[in-house]
């Protein structure tokens, strides 16, 4: 399964005894929450000391990629995807009636490569002439931006011109990396995803009139081996704790 993180351990019991259960807690995850989970993980960690030792495994992959996956059988105890993809996925019968929470918004952004010259994109029409004046241009293939942007540029009239020089990186790789190694000028992606790449800026997010704002939500699947773990994730998830966390990680709290 692509993006899996096999062993992600928390510990719930110091790491000496070894009479405690070990639980597993297994979950499909968004890339667009990655980096907020991973920070919030080490929490997890020091508010569950008397619980059994928690090893939680979770599979990273965009939302369409995770919905694919599910769509073949795969299952767990927690998905944290789009707010729409989880109330598919109840309309389907496979997570809980009433166990979506949503999380975060997140906005799609754009990034140069550290130390470069930040193009005007305060407008739509200045925004147009950056895409149509950058060398190269990038963009994921799957993903939330990499299926929006498309109609993005068809909306302003130019997806044919900037064709030839549109670079779609490899799946599983950041389109922040493509930026920072210079063969793209322009970067566009989800703001959370972008920001944990070194080596590149965050020009702003796109012009509020073609911007599309996600809402990451958290659902519990039907039949969840750990639904408690589950919900004990969210919980920190959505607690004052999490707040900044998620605005330092590109994100504004739900």
């Amino acid at each position: 399964m692509p993006g899996t993180r096999p062993g992600m351990t928390v510990h719930g019991a110091p790491r000496s005894d070894t009479r405690k259960e070990t639980v597993a807690m297994k979950g499909l995850f968004s890339n667009g929450v990655k980096a907020v989970v991973l920070d919030l993980l080490p929490e997890f960690e020091r508010t569950s000391r008397a619980a059994p030792a928690i090893t939680c495994s979770i599979t990273w992959a965009s939302t369409n990629m995770l919905m694919d996956e599910i769509g073949r059988g795969a299952t767990g105890d927690l998905a944290i995807l789009t707010d729409e993809a989880i109330d598919d996925l109840i309309r389907q019968g496979k997570m809980v009636a009433g166990s979506r929470v949503d999380l975060a918004r997140s906005a799609i952004g754009i990034a140069v490569r550290e130390g470069a010259t930040k193009p005007d994109i305060g407008s739509t029409a200045a925004f147009k002439q950056a895409l149509l004046s950058a060398r190269a241009i990038s963009y994921s293939k799957t993903g939330i931006s990499g299926v929006y942007f498309p109609t993005v540029l068809e909306r302003l009239g130019i997806a044919a011109q900037v064709a030839s020089k549109v670079l779609i990186p490899p799946t599983g790789v950041p389109v922040g990396e493509v930026v920072a190694k210079g063969d793209a000028e322009i970067g566009v992606q989800q703001i959370s995803e972008l920001l944990p790449v070194p080596g590149i800026e965050i020009v702003g997010p796109l012009p509020a009139e073609l911007q599309k704002v996600t809402v990451f939500s958290a659902g519990l699947f039907v039949g969840a081996p750990e639904p408690q773990v589950a919900k004990a994730l969210v919980a920190l998830l959505t607690s004052p704790a999490s707040r900044p966390v998620y605005q330092r990680k590109g994100m504004e709290p739900a």
